[in-house]
């Protein structure tokens, strides 16, 4: 009788640490895409902070504009000093949830569709973004999110220069790619 008692209290003690555990990094990966007909333009951020928490299906992701990286430095210097101007708006932020988490088994190796929701800050302004992503739970207890958010660079008022405007555009790719570790 001990033995089943002493199971059974293992078993709920697990899958209630399971739950309630929070994963982070401070190496996501975060690269956006602006096509257009003169040049695409990408750039990569590799020093994204991102924690989940289980428990509470809470994402949030924080990062420094200035870190992404592009393929050409004129692009970067004027990234930071004319569209996002990341001397007045050092950060972005995303604080979120993951919709359906109840759907993912984090006691099993797999991935899992998930819907995420949340406040994306850009250039000083918040709005509320949504997008489909995956989360995978990895055989060494990681997480690896993933997803792709669209939008519209008027919304966070970041301004396209005149001269420039049939060269950008204003719709811009997201891409995110975090992977995670249990936090002790």
């Amino acid at each position: 009788m001990k033995n089943i008692f002493a199971l059974i209290t293992t078993c709920i003690l697990g899958l209630s640490l399971s739950y309630g555990q929070m994963y982070s990094t401070r190496n996501a990966e975060i690269t956006f895409y602006s096509y257009a007909p003169l040049e695409d333009i990408e750039a990569t951020n590799k020093q994204v902070l991102c924690a989940i928490k289980v428990s509470t299906s809470q994402i949030q992701f924080s990062m420094l504009m200035d870190a992404f990286q592009f393929e050409k430095a004129l692009m970067q210097e004027h990234f930071n000093e004319r569209y996002v101007e990341s001397h007045k708006f050092p950060k972005a932020t995303f604080a979120g949830t993951i919709e359906d988490i109840e759907k993912v088994d984090f006691s099993k190796a797999g991935s899992y569709e998930i819907s995420v929701s949340g406040d994306l800050t850009i250039h000083g302004i918040t709005q509320t973004v949504s997008s489909e992503g995956t989360l995978e739970v990895g055989y060494d207890e990681s997480l690896t999110a993933s997803a792709i958010f669209l939008i519209e660079l008027g919304d966070f008022n970041v301004e396209i220069p005149t001269m420039y405007i049939d060269n950008i555009s204003s719709s811009i790719e997201i891409r995110v790619n975090a992977k995670l570790k249990p936090k002790s």
